[in-house]
């Protein structure tokens, strides 16, 4: 690899970690709103969502700028390709940040109900994703992708838990179907900032083994169903 390119790479590579270091914190600035109801700091993370925005812009304007000069080839052209798509997974992870903060903005005005669940287990679990889907990335460990998409079946399963709770509680509370809204809300952007650890998790994979595995879960289920296979309950 020419210096001047592997110099290029190595910046876009701590450009893209510090993005990443960003939107995990803000991922876990959520989880303590949520777990504190407390509007003034989902207002903080509403306030500063410019910045991962801005750090995103800069990143993909780099890595465009590297595959224009230097046109790179095999395992660097796999490596730019996977970094720009994680980029963008990464922003829109401070974007369910911001979706959440402005859900518990929402929710923080009435008065708390008292329900049977409570979002922390989920809120860890899907932080610890993200961290683990970075963590592949800085060693390019495959187990450690895998094991991200083994915990987003974890991930909606609780989602689905909380769906269903959520509307039974519904039935039993009409004055409270907004904040209850607000609350199977949160649960998706949680549940959809797993998905994002997930696909960045996939692209770690095709950085890997130069494989694309997106969809395989769906078309192995589709084949099972085709085969006659019993439906899992």
């Amino acid at each position: 690899m020419p210096k001047r390119l592997q110099k290029d790479i190595e910046k876009i590579k701590k450009m893209v970690l510090s993005l990443g270091a960003m939107a995990e914190e803000r991922i876990r600035m959520a989880i303590k709103a949520i777990e504190t109801w407390d509007a003034g700091l989902a207002e903080e993370i509403i306030r500063r969502d410019y910045e991962i925005d801005e750090l995103e812009i800069e990143v993909e304007e780099e890595g465009l700028k590297i595959l224009a000069l230097h046109q790179p080839v095999a395992v660097d052209l796999r490596f730019l390709i996977a970094t720009i798509k994680i980029n963008s997974e990464l922003e829109r992870i401070g974007d369910e940040a911001v979706n959440i903060a402005h859900r518990v903005t929402n929710i923080s005005k009435r008065r708390k109900l008292d329900l049977s669940f409570d979002f922390g287990i989920m809120a860890e679990k899907a932080a610890t994703m993200l961290r683990l889907s970075l963590d592949s990335l800085v060693n390019l460990d495959l187990d450690l992708a895998f094991k991200v998409l083994t915990l987003d079946d974890e991930v909606d399963l609780m989602h689905r838990e909380i769906y269903d709770r959520i509307k039974e509680v519904m039935s039993q509370n009409p004055d409270y179907v907004g904040y209850l809204i607000n609350l199977y809300t949160t649960s998706r952007h949680l549940e959809r900032v797993g998905d994002h650890s997930t696909n960045i998790a996939e692209e770690v994979i095709y950085l890997i083994e130069g494989e694309i595995i997106r969809h395989r879960a769906k078309e192995e289920a589709l084949l099972a169903g085709a085969s006659g296979a019993p439906d899992q309950k």
